[in-house]
């Protein structure tokens, strides 16, 4: 598959009745590259990452995964979706992290963990469990496998929806906003445990506020408005010598 993009977005758009949240949006991600999406609320960011793993289903263009169509299949021409079974089976391969942790609170953080290795992938409890154990010591959680959610601080949790996500062992990762919920003194630990995930390879899709971040970490930036890319490259340059009167506004805000 070398040479194939993990995620091609061609023209893809999308509508909320007679809002349109996504107009034409062309994109590239290269596998083991890290994109960050930046942008005012409202500008389509979330919609896109949730188009990719066809939680959201686009009304026009066509996204890929890794050269293969997400939500539908061709056939003579034709687009047909595919049924809720097959795109959560093609959904397994991409992890999820949102700006709610959606942690299970009735389940410890090790039992969160395990669950969708065992119910999706037919994982024995005790494989997913040495997984689990190994996940919870990389986000630095290693002595917290059995609290509860409640007894965690929302770094905390934040971190077990990352090993949780992790578990599936995907092959790219979608950030949502992972920051936004936490409380600024909190925000640190959970970018550390991106920025290590980034240094291993992992080809990441971060819908994000924290410049900071898209600067260290990102391979490419693209600031959305409107439903339409404005602008994108190279992040430290677009972050400094931002080319578009939009970008300039944005940035002036929130650099």
């Amino acid at each position: 598959m070398s040479g194939t993009p993990m995620v091609h977005a061609d023209r893809v758009s999308k509508s909320f009745g007679s809002n349109r949240v996504l107009k034409s949006i062309s994109l590239t991600v290269n596998s083991g590259e890290v994109l960050c999406l930046v942008g005012p609320s409202g500008s389509g960011k979330s919609t896109f990452l949730r188009c990719i793993n066809h939680l959201e289903r686009v009304d026009a263009g066509r996204l890929s995964v890794e050269g293969q169509l997400v939500g539908y299949r061709q056939k003579a021409g034709k687009l047909y979706e595919l049924r809720p079974k097959e795109a959560a089976f093609q959904r397994r391969e991409i992890g999820m992290v949102f700006q709610r942790f959606n942690l299970f609170p009735h389940l410890t953080a090790l039992e969160n963990i395990i669950q969708a290795p065992m119910r999706v992938k037919g994982a024995s409890k005790a494989k997913a469990s040495k997984r689990a154990v190994e996940l919870m010591e990389r986000v630095g959680l290693g002595d917290k496998a059995g609290h509860y959610p409640a007894h965690l601080s929302g770094g905390q949790q934040q971190r077990v929806a990352i090993a949780r996500a992790l578990a599936m062992d995907p092959k790219l990762m979608l950030f949502d906003e992972p920051t936004s919920a936490l409380d600024p003194e909190l925000v640190g630990e959970v970018l550390d445990v991106m920025k290590e995930l980034a240094s291993t390879g992992m080809t990441m899709i971060v819908v994000t506020h924290e410049m900071g971040f898209a600067r260290e970490v990102a391979d490419s930036l693209v600031f959305m408005d409107g439903g339409v890319v404005v602008e994108s490259g190279n992040p430290r340059e677009v972050l400094a010598n931002p080319q578009h009167e939009r970008t300039k506004a944005f940035l002036s805000k929130v650099l």
